[in-house]
């Protein structure tokens, strides 16, 4: 190697070593919160879907945040099923609802697991129509009583999907809790069960009396034990005195877990519909006695 060789590798090793040293300073130089975002941007940008869900998940944290808001948004058009559901619950879990709009649209994706998330959030931000998904499931019908279209039908076509979504999200329904180990037995033969019992209990907090109508069906006409039982919790959390006649049916169901919540649902209902009822109407106030001269 000659003079002028040795003395151009020399130059490139030291500016090499000055960039490096730069690009530490900077680094060192970094607050602790710039810090954190490059490592959360790192995960946005992640190519493995699985990591790349988790840091989109974690933008829930962050309420308020504009951009961690904008990064979500972004999120909800990745093209990963997996990436856009975790998107739609960090915007509910966020409070965003200045995105309501585009959670609304979400219900038309071709992914299950995602127009349940955006139901969610948007039940989660304060808008019932959340609630027209579960409805939907429930009863395989929208609310305007006409039979759901082909893309909303994709709701359930895994239903088994549907469900371990809604276990990991922590937004299903867990059908067995305090029904014993046949439940959980059966959830492991029949997957669209617990999705189906996951909208009934969903539909307790809807307002809508067709909601309400949707669940004294359930309790009474579904084939599925599970999903009985499920209506009937939801009616005795919704606490709608009219709703009490199909508790009452479930008296006589075949399957003792059926029968205890129907029960349940009887009393409260017997006791809310005691607290309501008017008082009795009181007499004419007696007239006062004539004064004595």
């Amino acid at each position: 190697m000659n003079h002028r060789m040795r003395h151009t590798a020399l130059v490139l090793t030291v500016f090499m070593a000055a960039t490096c040293f730069a690009q530490e300073t900077a680094k060192a130089g970094e607050t602790p919160q710039a810090k954190a975002w490059s490592v959360l941007s790192a995960g946005l940008a992640e190519s493995n879907t699985g990591k790349r869900t988790t840091a989109v998940r974690v933008l829930g944290l962050l309420p308020g945040d504009t951009k961690a808001k904008d990064a979500a948004l972004r999120a909800l058009k990745d093209d990963k099923p997996e990436v856009r559901a975790a998107a739609a619950q960090a915007l509910g879990d966020m409070k965003a609802k200045d995105t309501i709009g585009r959670l609304w649209e979400m219900r038309t994706d071709t992914d299950g697991g995602v127009i349940i998330a955006a139901a969610h959030a948007l039940i989660t931000l304060g808008d019932n129509r959340g609630f027209n998904v579960y409805y939907a499931i429930l009863t395989g019908e929208l609310k305007s009583g006409q039979g759901l279209l082909a893309e909303q039908k994709k709701m359930l076509n895994d239903p088994k999907k549907l469900a371990q979504f809604g276990f990991e999200q922590g937004i299903g329904f867990i059908p067995f809790a305090g029904l014993g180990y046949s439940a959980f037995k059966m959830v492991t033969k029949d997957t669209a069960s617990p999705v189906l019992a996951a909208a009934a209990l969903v539909l307790a907090k809807d307002p809508d009396p067709q909601s309400g109508q949707a669940l004294a069906t359930a309790a009474t006409d579904n084939k599925s034990w599970i999903v009985r039982a499920a209506a009937l919790n939801a009616i005795a959390l919704r606490g709608e005195t009219s709703l009490r006649p199909a508790a009452e049916s479930g008296l006589q169901d075949d399957k003792e877990e059926v029968r205890y919540s129907a029960a349940a649902a009887v009393i409260r209902l017997t006791d809310l519909s005691g607290r309501r009822a008017p008082a009795p109407a009181k007499g004419p106030a007696p007239k006062p006695a004539p004064k004595k001269n």
